[in-house]
């Protein structure tokens, strides 16, 4: 029947299958029920048990290879019926502790979860399955740093993998979680060749980039974009370590390659902007902004930055028409400068003042907002405003040469 499977020939396959059901050992039949589990043939796996629980009722480990079938499929009552038959004394009770594990987790049990795979550790604390179970249950809840424990047992134990997952790469992307980049890129570069998928690849390039090592990080992403071009996360860190290396064509190019792959990144388009502006691209800083705001309006950064662009090509009009709006909900004191000084360009000085007076709480030892103030209560005529702001400035920066010329002005 195995064989049938692997030429692809499933007819004959169920043939072999319903004679090895009439005619084989039961030992045979115990083995062909664990392969086929492996292979993820279940329904035949789960028959197969069956059939020896017939011939075998009290026999536990059957029980809680059902068990795990049925969480497989979503069947969880069924499975909690086949643990609640292993009871402490049995020899399957290790193992039905990680079915139940499993079982818990599925249903976001997790203290449930944990506590099974407590005791189960309890039980038999140098068991790979058990490491395998609680590094697992760690690493997909994001407790990485508990994860690292039981990764790094496995380790000093000379297991490499584990239920076909490379445990040095387990344990780098557990490190790399951590912030711990060294530790990371150390068990990164160890995982072997056939384990090598796409997420670990970029994840060690993503390592590279976090320890300044960006020509590595640079080869690293851009094989990883050769192999696997659908990969859209590689892009913009493949930006990234172009942009620190002042590679800014080369960054540019990487994250409009991006956005082939992901056009609906509005970080991404962000990213673009960023480095086109330092380009000196500014129709393209325009166009990827206004994208990156349409597709996250709500996004208060990304429309930040569409108004700070539209203040440096005073486009108050623009400006004003983007802020509006987000002054209602956000109550930024960053909205209310931007706002503030396009409201002082159009000479609505009643208006601007206000968006001054919520931003000056927040900006008041910010020298480029105290000298924007100034300029402010200069042209609206606010003469006690300004000599108060500019006492303040002066206990700020005493020796600013702005600053100075502005306080002999009014001396004078």
């Amino acid at each position: 029947m195995l064989t049938a499977i692997e030429l692809g020939q499933l007819d004959e396959a169920k043939k072999d299958f319903a004679w090895a059901l009439r005619e084989d050992d039961d030992d045979l039949l115990f083995n062909l029920a664990e392969q086929l589990y492996a292979l993820g043939f279940l329904h035949q796996a789960q028959r197969t048990y069956l059939k020896l629980l017939e011939r075998y009722p009290d026999e536990d480990e059957l029980k809680t290879s059902l068990a795990e079938i049925a969480v497989d499929e979503g069947n969880n009552d069924e499975a909690l019926a086949y643990l609640t038959q292993v009871h402490p004394d049995s020899p399957a009770y290790l193992q039905s502790l990680l079915v139940a594990a499993d079982l818990y987790q599925t249903e976001e049990q997790f203290e449930v979860s944990e506590a099974k795979l407590t005791a189960a550790y309890q039980l038999a604390p140098e068991e790979p399955a058990v490491l395998f179970a609680l590094g697992e249950f760690y690493y997909s809840t994001g407790e990485f740093s508990k994860a690292i424990d039981y990764y790094f047992a496995l380790i000093q134990q000379g297991v490499a993998e584990f239920a076909r997952v490379d445990i040095a790469g387990r344990l780098g992307m557990a490190y790399a979680q951590s912030g711990k980049f060294d530790q990371a890129l150390g068990y990164l570069q160890q995982v072997a060749p056939g384990y090598l998928t796409s997420d670990i690849r970029f994840q060690t390039g993503l390592t590279q980039l976090n320890l300044n090592q960006e020509k590595a990080a640079i080869v690293t992403l851009k094989e990883l974009i050769e192999d696997d071009a659908q990969y859209a996360s590689a892009y913009p860190a493949l930006a990234q370590a172009y942009l620190k290396e002042n590679h800014l064509s080369q960054a540019l190019k990487a994250a409009q390659e991006g956005l082939g792959v992901d056009e609906y990144n509005e970080q991404l388009y962000a990213l673009a902007a960023d480095i086109a502006g330092k380009l000196g691209e500014g129709e393209l800083v325009d166009q990827y902004l206004t994208r990156a705001h349409q597709l996250a309006p709500d996004n208060l950064a990304i429309t930040l930055k569409l108004s700070n662009y539209y203040l440096s090509q005073g486009d108050h009009e623009a400006n004003l028409a983007l802020l509006k709006p987000e002054e209602k909900t956000a109550q930024d004191p960053q909205v209310e400068w931007n706002l503030a000084q396009s409201l002082q360009a159009r000479e609505d000085f009643a208006a601007a003042a206000a968006a001054y007076e919520n931003a000056r709480p927040t900006y008041w030892d910010n020298l480029t907002f105290l000298k924007q103030l100034l300029t402010f209560y200069r042209e609206s005529g606010n003469w006690d405003q300004l000599e108060d702001t500019l006492a303040h400035a002066l206990t700020l920066a005493p020796d600013d040469p702005d600053l100075n010329e502005l306080d002999q002005q009014l001396a004078d």
